[in-house]
Parts: C-alpha cells; sequence; structure tokens
C-alpha cells in the first residue's frame, strides 16, 4: 500500500517537472521572438538576403564617381572613316580576274597582292615599249654621230635638226609608254624581252581591311570599275549629329563620352572639328578623336555618346543604384558582416545572409545614366549598390508585408 502512495507521488512530481519546464520554454521562445521583433523595429531600414538571393539579383557595389552632368548632351553618331583613309581600288586598263587573294573583312598590309588581271593589251604595250626602247637607242646613235659631223662642218645642219627631232620624238614616246606600264604596276627597269607577261598584279594601297569585294574569278574588269574597297584603320574616328540649337555649346577640344551599339563599355573621345552647315534634318556634323585606337570596328558602327558642355564635376551614381520609394530617393549599403541563417559560421553558403541598409538621399541632376547624389556622412561609399537596388527594396517590401 506504501509503495503504491510512493509511486502515485513521483509521477505528481514527475508531471509537475514537466510542466514548468515547457512554461519556461515557451517564455524563451517568447523573449526571444520579442527580442527579434524589437530589434526589426529598431532598425525598420534593414534587409537581408541570402546568398542565393544576391546572386540572382545581379547586385554589384561600390563607390560613387565623379561625373561631369552638367550640360551633358546625349546625341547619336557611328565610327566613320576619313576621305583620305578610304580606297577605292580601281585599274586604268580593263582585264579578265584570274585570282582573288582576299575576302570581305581580311585584313591586309600594304604592297601585299589581292587581285590579279590577265589582258592581251598588256602584252601589246610591254612590245611597244621595249620596240620603242630600241628605237630610242637608235636615234640617240644617229643624233650624236651628227653633232659630231656638225663640228666639222661635215654635214648640213638640216640633218642635225632631223635627226634631233627623231630623238625627241623617240624619247617622248618611250617615256609615255613607262609610265603607262607603271599604271598597270610593271616596272619599265626590270622589263625585257624575255619576262614580258599577260597579267597585271593589284596591289594593296594601303594597310587595313576589305570593306567591299566587287570581282570574282572570270569576270571582266573595265577600267575604273571598283574593284574592291580598303578602309586604313589607323584613323577612323567619331562622327556625331548634334541638333542646331545644341550647336553654341560646342567647342574643340570638349570631351566626348561614347558606348558602341551592343557593347557596355564607355570609350572616350575629344572633338576636333564642328561643321559650319545645317543638314536637311536640323543636325550639324560633329568630328571627333577617339582616345583608344578603333581599329578593330567596321566603319559606320552605331553608337551613342554624350558630349560634356559643362565642366563642374558632382558625385554620381547609376541609375539602377537609386530608388524612388513615397516620393523620396533612397540608396542601399552592404554591411560587412555576414552571417549564417542559424548563427553557424559554417553554414552553407545558399544559407549566408547579405545585410543592407536604405538610407534616404538628396538627388540632382540625372543625365546619360547617372544621377547626381548628396550622401550621408559616415556610410562605407566603397559599399553603395550601384546595381539591382531595386531588387533589394523589393525584397524589403516584400518583407515587411509577410510580417
Amino acid at each position: 500500500m506504501n509503495s503504491k502512495i510512493k509511486l502515485k507521488g513521483a509521477l505528481f512530481f514527475l508531471a509537475l517537472a514537466s510542466l514548468l519546464t515547457f512554461s519556461c520554454g515557451q517564455k524563451d521562445t517568447q523573449s526571444e521572438n520579442e527580442a527579434v521583433e524589437a530589434e526589426s523595429e529598431e532598425n525598420p531600414n534593414m534587409v537581408e538576403l541570402t546568398s542565393a538571393q544576391y546572386e540572382a539579383s545581379g547586385i554589384a557595389t561600390g563607390g560613387p564617381e565623379m561625373k561631369s552632368l552638367s550640360g551633358t548632351l546625349k546625341v547619336n553618331g557611328f565610327v566613320d572613316v576619313p576621305p583620305e583613309n578610304l580606297y577605292s581600288i580601281t585599274t586604268q586598263m580593263g582585264g579578265i580576274v584570274k585570282s582573288v587573294s582576299v575576302l570581305q573583312g581580311s585584313t591586309v598590309g600594304k604592297g601585299k597582292v589581292i587581285a590579279v588581271l590577265e589582258n592581251q593589251d598588256y602584252v601589246l604595250m610591254q612590245q611597244d615599249y621595249l620596240e620603242s626602247s630600241s628605237q630610242l637607242e637608235l636615234a640617240e646613235t644617229e643624233y650624236q654621230r651628227q653633232l659630231e659631223l656638225s663640228k666639222e662642218n661635215i654635214n648640213a645642219q638640216k640633218i642635225l635638226q632631223q635627226a634631233k627631232a627623231q630623238r625627241q620624238t623617240m624619247l617622248a614616246r618611250t617615256n609615255a609608254l613607262r609610265q603607262r606600264l607603271k599604271l598597270i604596276n610593271i616596272d619599265a627597269n626590270t622589263l625585257n624581252s624575255g619576262n614580258i607577261r599577260s597579267t597585271m598584279n593589284i596591289y594593296a594601297p594601303a594597310s587595313g581591311y576589305i570593306t567591299k569585294v566587287n570581282i570574282n574569278v572570270g569576270k571582266f574588269v573595265a577600267p575604273n570599275d571598283v574593284m574592291m574597297e580598303l578602309v586604313s584603320s589607323n584613323s577612323l574616328h567619331i562622327e556625331l549629329k548634334v541638333f542646331e540649337k545644341d550647336v553654341s555649346k560646342l567647342a574643340v577640344g570638349q570631351q566626348v563620352r561614347f558606348i558602341l551599339n551592343n557593347e557596355t563599355e564607355e570609350r572616350t573621345a575629344k572633338i576636333v572639328l564642328v561643321g559650319k552647315e545645317v543638314g536637311p534634318d536640323k543636325t550639324v556634323t560633329v568630328h571627333c578623336i577617339a582616345s583608344d585606337n578603333l581599329g578593330n570596328l567596321i566603319p559606320n558602327t552605331y553608337l551613342r555618346a554624350f558630349i560634356e558642355t559643362g565642366s563642374n564635376k558632382v558625385t554620381a551614381l547609376p541609375e539602377t543604384g537609386v530608388v524612388d520609394y513615397l516620393g523620396k530617393k533612397y540608396i542601399f549599403v552592404e554591411k560587412s558582416e555576414q552571417k549564417g541563417g542559424a548563427g553557424d559560421e559554417k553554414a552553407p553558403k545558399t544559407t549566408r545572409m547579405h545585410t543592407f541598409e536604405m538610407l534616404e538621399v538628396t538627388t540632382g541632376l540625372q543625365e546619360a545614366g547617372y544621377v547626381e547624389v548628396k550622401l550621408p556622412e559616415g556610410i562605407d561609399t566603397a559599399a553603395i549598390v550601384k546595381t539591382g537596388a531595386y531588387d533589394v527594396l523589393s525584397k524589403m517590401k516584400n518583407s515587411e508585408e509577410e510580417e
């Protein structure tokens, strides 16, 4: 009987201890939740992203930049070739294309053979030159002979004059044929009866690349037909179209920032010439020389440019780093510390958190993809979100709605 009483007492005390433990645990959990809520209430502008969310949003951080936003003109343009660097390859004497050694886009060096033409007239011209050269030699000998006889009064002055005239005629004919051979790229100094040929080489007039090929093997090329076009890539420049009303803001030497089509890299150039004629579209042509070599670019490549007409530089961030929320402007600054999802430093990468703080800023000029900002003092300027600020804002507002 006593044993039963003791057993019941022990069970009673055990149940009482379990109840007390559960109650304490419930209070501890409640205290922790209250502490978390209190911390959230104290920092309503804080938001956390997991590494997976961070990477998916494409967030990029960094410092502000100094930009000349005041007076920046946004214009369009293209990569252009000066007339002296664009070559139309023609020939003074036509022929049938025997071979073509380049394609459109091929890079060539000055003096490289790019095509070969064939024509029987080339043979006749070389024959005429050799015959004329021989006759000139004979006429020169006869003139010298008559000159010596004239000194001794043996021959008549008329005969000497005839010899001199014949010599001059043959000299003019031979020099003319020499120049004609030069036009078809045949060196008269190396020509003899044993190396007459029926072909003519077409050489690249400058180093660059071929932009057009208008011939093929077997095609007849008439004199002055454009066989190919070649661009010398050493002097490509930028041509911009500026509206008439903005021309007064331009000056030689002003800096230009431009971005090529399908690229994100920003390049620089300087204005070297402002046109003096207004086109039908009410624009004036402005020529610029790029700071970097544009040798790998194709003429007429489209670009967007920003002409800096002002000299005052301001602190600016990309538009993707400034958010507009409830009529105010904000930025996000990433905190240096990262933590695991359960306070464990060895937590998996996907559960590690990135903490951001939303700060209000004052903005100014907004041009060319940048916004002038006045940053709060004491912040880590190297950790400002420059890309993906709206993604961070969206995460913050979604978290608030879930709460």
